[in-house]
């Protein structure tokens, strides 16, 4: 993996973190996370995680908050 490749995997995974800790919007992080563009942060993250960050966020949230009334 090049170096600018890793930086790029490094901010996508900081980024749902990030989505889940707070009243953030998709750009806010982007911009958080290293992203001048947050378009090009979202078609990233599509490309990453199958869906936009906003929906990657709430999935990750429902999977947390039904593990945790388990």
């Amino acid at each position: 993996m090049s170096p600018l490749r890793y930086v790029k995997h490094l901010r996508l995974l900081a980024a749902p973190r990030r989505l889940l800790t707070g009243d953030v919007t998709a750009a806010q992080v982007a911009h958080a996370v290293g992203y001048e563009s947050a378009t090009q942060f979202s078609r990233e993250c599509r490309a990453i995680h199958g869906r936009p960050p906003m929906q990657d966020a709430a999935r990750l949230r429902a999977r947390l908050t039904a593990h945790g009334s388990a």
